[in-house]
């Protein structure tokens, strides 16, 4: 697959164009360098943003452009300086592969919040080349951005963890809200939040999921495990449940009211915004005087807690809800997902799949 001297060639699916229809794309790797680690891709997780960014919703869109940044892969080849890694390992790719290092975000291990961060894909390398994700059959990547899965987590499981399982770990980890016995609420039951409701049960929380209807109350409670249900729309419902919550994470990726939601904190409870939205958000500003309450927001992780989350789902046994598909299905899983047709995550079987096919 390539040696440390000859240029290589993969192939991926890729954007042409803001209709998003992904089709094979043959592109060129960079050779492994000193640092870098030298990946076969298995499977790659489907996140919301990718939809955002092939069909350049944020406007900020380069095509061709592969996808995908949930990436589990093993490795095949790793440069002279790299001591994490070996050819063999099962290991992970996430949001980011580059920083500056020399900001103090970077000084500080929390890379994710860098002003020169390089995202894994749509992006560019300093020597001016695109960087591709996941939906591809290899990636080479710089060895600080790369992580191992631990023995017994599966490639599939493992996949969505490195965003959606990661975007919620790190707010909870970094605001204080680790500890067994707080109350806390997920907004909206899809990828990330179906993972925030395993991941803060297992933290010994009491869990509320807070949805638009009734539609998702059963597979809330009775198969992730929540211990309350709450309907936004229900006033009633709604007002009894005010000032009960440590905190809210709010994973909705669309245009929403905040009220509704920060008058369920207590006071000093947190409103945690994860999901990307383009229109400003509103409020009145009585609603967080009055209860010292904080609206906040939180970006993926670093890769100190990227490695500590897959250790404590690893531990708690935690598993990601997932509908694993082949590449050739691919462009159907995204319109599936557009329209919140998936329980809870698509997982690509990238390397089950014919990538050179349509």
């Amino acid at each position: 697959m390539g040696s440390l001297e000859k240029e290589r060639t993969t192939i991926g699916w890729a954007a042409k164009d803001p209709t998003g229809f992904l089709s094979p794309y043959t592109y060129s790797l960079r050779n492994t360098g000193v640092e870098d680690v030298f990946i076969k891709v298995i499977c790659c997780g489907i996140c919301h943003t990718d939809i955002h960014q092939i069909k350049n919703d944020l406007g900020m869109s380069n095509y061709p452009m592969v996808p995908g940044h949930e990436v589990v892969g093993e490795v095949i080849e790793v440069g002279s300086d790299v001591t994490k890694f070996k050819a063999g390992d099962r290991v992970g790719v996430g949001v980011i592969v580059g920083c500056c290092r020399q900001c103090s975000p970077c000084k500080s291990n929390i890379e994710q919040y860098c002003s020169k961060k390089i995202w894994s894909y749509n992006d560019v390398y300093p020597d001016g080349k695109p960087t591709q994700g996941g939906f591809a059959d290899a990636m080479v990547v710089d060895q600080k951005f790369v992580v191992k899965i631990p023995d017994g987590l599966a490639a599939e499981q493992a996949a969505p963890l490195l965003c959606a399982g990661l975007t919620v770990y790190s707010p909870l980890n970094h605001f204080g809200l680790k500890k067994s016995g707080l109350r806390g609420g997920i907004l909206g039951l899809g990828g990330v939040g179906h993972i925030g409701v395993k991941i803060a049960k297992a933290m010994g929380h009491h869990v509320t999921v807070i949805s638009s209807s009734d539609k998702k109350r059963d597979e809330a409670l009775d198969h992730l495990g929540a211990d309350a249900y709450l309907v936004s729309s229900n006033a009633d419902a709604m007002q009894k449940a005010a000032d009960s919550l440590d905190y809210v994470i709010d994973t909705v990726p669309a245009h929403h009211p905040l009220e509704p939601y920060l008058s369920l904190l207590k006071i000093d409870g947190k409103l945690i915004l994860l999901g990307v939205i383009s229109k400003p958000l509103q409020f009145v500003s009585p609603m967080v005087m009055l209860g010292r309450k904080t609206i906040t927001g939180s970006f993926i992780g670093s890769m100190v807690e990227t490695e500590e989350m897959l250790d404590f789902c690893k531990e708690k046994g935690l598993t990601s809800q997932i509908e694993v598909v082949k590449m050739d299905y691919v462009n159907t899983a995204m319109e599936r997902l557009e329209k919140n047709d998936v329980r809870y995550r698509f997982v690509v079987d990238v390397a089950g799949s014919k990538l050179d096919q349509q």
